[in-house]
C-alpha cells in the first residue's frame, strides 16, 4: 500500500461514507475521526454503514472540532497515529474532510506517489512572504493566546484579544521554530509524518500551538520544515476561497471545470450534487490522464468570479453594494442615448428616430407629470410604472431598472431642464450613456406659447439656470459618458452633419443612404423673440448668437449623402 486517507468528518455523513467506501474498496486504508459535535444518533448509523470494510477504521476518543481551535489538529494527530500504527506500509498519509471528492483514479493517485515516495506535498509559506489571513491575523496569531472559540464564543475571543493588545502580550516562538502557514489539505510521505509524531520536543509544539489561531492551518505546515527532505509547497486537493476566506462549495454545474484542474480531489463539494458524486467516484481507467495537478488553470475563472461577487454585473445592484457610487463599473446594464433639445428643434423627432435607428425611443422619462414611455405604454419592462411620484422615489433606481429589463435593446429618451434633474450625474458618469445636448432648445416651447412677455422671462431665466447647472455637470471631470454639446445657433448651422455624427454610434441597421430627414420646426420670428427677451432684461444666452433676422433653411437630404449606421 503506498496511500492511506485520514478523514475528519462533521456532516453530510452520508456522502462521506459513501467517499469512504470508494476509497477502501480501491485498497486504501481509511482511518476516520468524527467531530464529538455528532449526535450518537448520527454517528453510530454511520459507522456501521461501513463495518463491513476491514480497512476502515474508527478513532475512540472523538475530540470537539470547532473552527480555528485545537481541536482539529488533535483530532488528525490521533487519526495519523492510528493509521501509522495500524498500516507499517504505507508511504503517505492523505488528509482529507467529508466533503471531499476524489477527481481521478485512484490507481492514478497511487502510482504519482509511488513515482516520489520521498516528497511532501503541503502548502507551507513564511508569514513574512504573504499575507494569509483575510480581515484576521498574520503576526498576532502566533504572537497573542486565542483559548476561546471564534464562532461560539466571539465576545470572550475579541475582548481577550483587546486584553493582550492593551498589556503588550506577545509569546515567544519554541527555538528553532520558523512559523509557517498553508492549507489544511496535505499528503505528508509516512517519513515526515512519522517525525512530526515522535518528535521528542513534541510536546512543548503541541502546548504552544493549542493557543495559536486556526492551527490546522499551521501546525503540520511548521512543523513538516523541521522534518521533510523535500517538500512541494503545495496541495494535491484542488480547495479555493472567496475574499472574505470562506471555501467556494462545488456544485453539479462545476462539473467540467473540476475536470480542468487535474486535482486528485477537491473540496467542497455541495451533498446534493449527485451528478459530481456519480461520475468522480469511479477507477474507470479510460479517465486517467496522468498529468501534473493544476489548479492554477481555473484560477482565472475563480478571480472574475470573486470580481463579480466584489463589483458586480453593470447596472445591477445587490444590497450590500448599492450605497457604494465610487465604484470604477458602468452604472447601468448597457448603453443607452439621451437626447436634450431635439424634440424641440424637430417635429416628431421621436418617431423620425426610431424609424431609422431600430431603437426603443422613450419621451421624457423623467418629466413632472407622469413617465413618458415610449408608445405610450403605462406599464413597461420590468413592471415599470408611468407614475411620477413612483419614479421619484428613486429616479437613478428607475433608470438603471428600465436598461436592465431591456437588455439588448437600445433605449432612447428626451431629456430637458424642465425634467426631474436628480438623475444627471448618474448619467454623466455613466460610460454607457450617450448624451446629446442642443442648449437653448427649450425655448423653442416658449416662443410657441401665447403668454405675457413677464411669465416667459421668468420661465426662461429658470430653465436657463438649471440648464446652464447641468452643463457644468456634463463637463466636469469625472464625466464618463459620451457627451456632445452644441448651442442652438451651432446646431442649425449644419443640423444634419451634427444629427448624423450622433447617429452613426446608435442605429440598429446597417449602413444606407438617408432619405428621409426630420422636419425642422419653423423658427421663423424666433430671433426676434430672443431679441425681445434681452430687451425685457433676460440675456437667454445658452441658445447662443442667433440674429433677430436668422431663419434656417429647410432640409434637403438630396445635398448630401448621409448615411446612418
Amino acid at each position: 500500500m503506498s496511500v492511506g486517507y485520514v478523514m475528519l468528518v462533521h456532516t453530510a455523513l452520508g456522502r462521506a461514507a459513501q467517499v469512504a467506501r470508494h476509497w477502501a474498496q480501491s485498497g486504501c486504508p481509511v482511518v476516520i475521526h468524527a467531530d464529538a459535535n455528532v449526535p450518537d444518533a448520527e454517528f453510530i448509523p454511520f459507522r456501521e454503514s461501513l463495518a463491513d470494510l476491514e480497512n476502515v477504521l474508527f478513532v475512540g476518543q472523538r475530540q470537539r472540532c470547532d473552527w480555528g481551535t485545537w481541536g482539529i489538529v488533535g483530532a488528525t494527530i490521533d487519526a495519523a497515529t492510528q493509521m501509522l500504527e495500524a498500516y507499517p506500509d504505507l508511504g503517505h498519509v492523505y488528509l482529507a474532510s467529508g466533503s471531499c471528492l476524489p477527481l481521478r483514479p485512484v490507481p492514478e493517485l497511487v502510482a504519482y506517489l509511488a513515482e516520489r515516495p520521498r516528497t511532501d506535498f503541503i502548502e507551507s509559506v513564511t508569514i513574512e512572504d504573504v499575507r494569509w489571513s483575510k480581515g484576521g491575523f498574520d503576526h498576532e496569531r502566533f504572537a497573542l493566546r486565542f483559548p476561546f472559540s471564534f464562532k461560539r464564543q466571539r465576545f470572550l475571543f475579541d475582548h481577550f484579544v483587546e486584553f493582550q493588545r492593551k498589556l503588550g502580550v506577545k509569546r515567544h516562538l519554541p527555538e528553532g521554530l520558523v512559523p509557517h502557514l498553508g492549507s489544511q489539505w496535505w499528503c505528508l510521505s509516512r517519513r515526515t509524518l512519522d517525525a512530526i509524531l515522535k518528535d521528542p520536543r513534541r510536546e512543548e509544539y503541541d502546548r504552544f500551538f493549542r493557543n495559536v489561531w486556526i492551527p490546522d492551518e499551521s501546525y503540520f505546515q511548521s512543523l513538516a520544515r523541521l522534518h521533510s527532505q523535500r517538500i512541494e509547497s503545495r496541495s494535491l486537493t484542488l480547495s479555493k476561497f472567496d475574499h472574505q476566506g470562506k471555501p467556494h462549495t462545488f456544485y453539479d454545474d462545476h462539473l467540467q471545470l473540476l475536470r480542468r484542474s487535474d486535482c486528485f480531489v477537491a473540496r467542497k463539494i455541495w451533498p446534493r450534487a449527485e451528478r459530481l458524486y456519480s461520475s468522480f467516484l469511479s477507477n474507470d481507467p479510460s479517465v486517467t490522464k496522468n498529468a501534473e495537478p493544476s489548479p492554477g488553470k481555473i484560477d482565472r475563472l475563480f478571480a472574475k468570479a470573486s470580481e463579480t461577487r466584489l463589483r458586480g454585473r453593470p447596472g445591477l445592484y445587490m444590497q450590500s453594494r448599492f450605497p457604494v457610487q465610487e465604484r470604477d463599473n458602468a452604472r447601468s446594464a448597457g448603453p443607452y442615448s439621451v437626447f436634450e433639445g431635439f424634440d424641440h428643434l424637430f417635429e416628431n423627432f421621436e418617431s423620425w428616430l426610431a424609424k431609422v435607428t431600430g431603437c426603443r425611443v422613450h419621451g421624457h422619462l423623467f418629466s413632472p407629470g407622469r413617465v413618458e414611455f415610449a408608445a405610450g405604454e403605462k406599464v413597461f419592462n420590468g413592471g415599470l410604472s408611468d407614475s411620477a411620484s413612483l419614479r421619484d422615489y428613486n429616479p437613478c433606481g428607475f433608470l438603471t431598472n428600465l436598461v436592465w429589463n431591456t437588455r439588448g435593446e437600445r433605449q432612447c429618451l428626451m431629456y430637458g431642464p424642465q425634467d426631474n434633474q436628480h438623475p444627471e450625474g448618474f448619467m454623466a458618469s455613466d460610460p454607457n450613456a450617450q448624451i446629446s445636448v442642443i442648449t437653448g432648445a427649450w425655448a423653442i416651447g416658449l416662443y410657441r406659447t401665447n403668454i405675457t412677455s413677464e411669465v416667459v422671462r421668468k420661465e426662461a431665466a429658470r430653465l436657463q439656470r438649471i440648464e446652464q447647472a447641468h452643463v457644468e455637470v456634463l463637463r466636469s471631470r469625472w464625466a464618463k459618458a459620451r457627451i456632445r454639446i452644441w448651442n442652438l445657433a451651432e446646431f442649425i448651422e449644419a443640423p444634419m452633419d451634427n444629427l448624423q455624427e450622433v447617429l452613426d454610434e446608435i442605429s440598429l441597421h446597417g449602413p444606407r443612404r438617408l432619405t428621409e430627414v426630420p422636419r425642422l420646426a419653423d423658427l421663423s420670428g424666433f430671433g426676434r423673440f430672443l431679441q425681445q427677451l434681452k430687451n425685457d432684461g433676460m440675456n437667454l444666452h445658452m441658445a447662443g448668437d442667433f440674429p433677430a433676422g436668422l431663419a434656417p433653411a429647410p432640409l434637403n437630404p438630396q445635398a448630401r449623402p448621409y448615411l446612418v449606421k
